[in-house]
């Protein structure tokens, strides 16, 4: 018997029930804070693992479609990288959250000024949308991610988060390693075989996501248990901004075709918070790091409740 059968079958029974496994990763946390504490130092390689999966899971052949007809990714970074976040900051001052909740408003700019999640074109391949759109445009929104982010924190924070430069080669670093070590992988196992094993991909980002939503549980549970109230109202607010700009977006990119139209809508509503960070070295108040573990309810429970809805929504045309 093949040594590797049992666990890349394994593999793709995860990737088969992708979406409910990554909403449950985060009860994991909450329920074991010792794992998440545990898993906190893993959370860089986990974005360069996903990322790895995402070139790996998409056919290149698609993703150069989009290369060459770049209008629509075009469209989709000016929205989610240019309007988005100027519409956004500019509420959350007309809310005078600047002045009254600084901590907050300060995870809220962080947040606006985030390209997508590392992971979006993993979540998408497990809703069953476009990888190679969601790649395509995040790729084209981390790329301008060093000047919005820097013109946004300046604009709303009035102070620069790092310097443009290194934030850049940071993010060529991560999306370039990854790009060739799937490039890579795909001529050491060929490209057959990686389309065959489709599901154990997705399985195999799974795991990724799980532990990254593990480590970012880091402190929750003793925030709900010390300030319930506090907890519940930063949940809500996460869940707001994520469905809002998911379905704003939507709306936006109608005439692209619904299933696409999502896809860019799950780039806007779950922003990697996390890249941000980093970029201020982590420096940031107590609720920052709260609003930032509570963020990643919607991020991790919505592409299980929306699946179902993707697949309606999918057409032969989109």
């Amino acid at each position: 018997m093949n040594p590797l059968a049992l666990p890349a079958a394994a593999l793709r029974l995860i990737g088969r029930h992708g979406t409910l496994l990554v909403a449950a990763s985060i009860f994991v946390g909450l329920a074991v804070p010792a794992l998440a504490a545990a898993c906190k130092p893993f959370l860089g390689a986990a974005i360069v693992v996903l990322l790895t999966l995402a070139f790996l899971r998409v056919d290149p052949a698609e993703l150069r479609h989009y290369w060459k007809r770049p209008t629509l990714i075009a469209a989709a970074m000016v929205w989610v990288m240019l309007i988005a976040p100027v519409l956004l900051g500019t509420l959350f001052i007309a809310l005078g959250l600047d002045i009254r909740l600084p901590g907050l408003f300060f995870m809220l700019v962080l947040q606006i000024s985030a390209p997508g999640l590392m992971s979006s074109p993993a979540l998408a391949a497990l809703m069953g949308l476009d990888v190679a759109l969601t790649l395509a445009s995040l790729i084209f929104c981390t790329a301008v991610t060093p000047l919005t982010a820097s013109l946004y924190s300046l604009t709303f924070l009035g102070r620069s988060l790092a310097s443009p430069a290194a934030f850049a080669l940071r993010l060529l670093l991560y999306i370039g390693g990854s790009a060739l070590a799937a490039a890579l992988i795909r001529r050491l196992v060929g490209r057959a075989t990686v389309e065959r094993q489709h599901l154990a991909i997705d399985g195999l980002s799974v795991c990724a996501m799980f532990l990254f939503a593990v480590a970012a549980m880091d402190g929750v549970s003793a925030h709900a248990r010390a300030q319930p109230s506090l907890v519940a109202g930063l949940l809500a607010l996460s869940f707001a901004l994520a469905l809002g700009q998911i379905a704003l977006t939507a709306l936006v990119f109608a005439r692209a075709g619904r299933g696409r139209a999502l896809a860019i809508g799950l780039i806007a509503g779950n922003r990697n918070i996390g890249l941000m960070l980093a970029a201020t070295g982590f420096a940031v108040p107590d609720v920052a790091w709260l609003y930032f573990g509570l963020a990643q309810f919607p991020i991790y429970l919505l592409p299980h409740l929306l699946k179902p809805l993707a697949k309606r929504l999918q057409r032969p045309n989109d």
